[in-house]
């Protein structure tokens, strides 16, 4: 080996490095087509427009804080008492109700027997003599045992089982 062969063989290494590089770099860009990828859609998750949400189903204002800061003795049931909303309070009331407080509202439902003291027995004269009001308070906000239902049941639906309730009372004495 002579001088020339050991300038040759660096100059050699650098030709072929060089060609491996712009191998790689041709391997990697044209992989790759950015114009198509630029337009496809699932690229652009940023230009999607988000649906409308419907009326009422994130309060920006009222909702809970409203029951909690108010008298209870001043909030009035705004549903009317008529068959259409005590049939729907007893839809209601199975749903939500029929487990603790039983199916004739006397604190004698399945669920209801596990519990001491047993659940309140709705139709009792003490329950009846209260506000709707009151007792809807309460059915939102939770009351001695009574488990906060704000957050499960639907404001109407509250109300309508208070409905149901007196009806249920006036069927006895009727």
């Amino acid at each position: 080996m002579n001088d020339r062969d050991g300038e040759l063989v660096p100059a050699f290494l650098l030709r072929i490095g060089s060609a491996v590089f712009a191998l790689i770099l041709l391997l990697l860009s044209s992989g790759c087509d950015y114009g198509r990828m630029k337009d496809d859609e699932s690229l652009r998750t940023y230009k999607t427009a988000i649906p409308e949400m419907p009326k009422e189903s994130i309060p920006i204002n009222g909702g809970i804080e409203v029951i909690r800061e108010s008298n209870p003795e001043f909030l009035k049931n705004p549903l009317p008492y008529n068959q259409e909303t005590i049939e729907r309070g007893k839809i209601a009331y199975g749903f939500y109700c029929i487990h603790c407080h039983g199916p004739k509202a006397d604190g004698n439902g399945t669920v209801g027997q596990s519990f001491t003291p047993l659940p309140t027995n709705l139709r009792d004269e003490g329950v009846q003599a209260q506000t709707d009001g009151l007792i809807f308070y309460r059915v939102s906000l939770g009351f001695k045992r009574e488990p906060a239902l704000a957050y499960t049941v639907p404001e109407e639906d509250r109300w309508a089982v208070i409905h149901y309730m007196r009806f249920l009372v006036s069927q006895k004495s009727g």
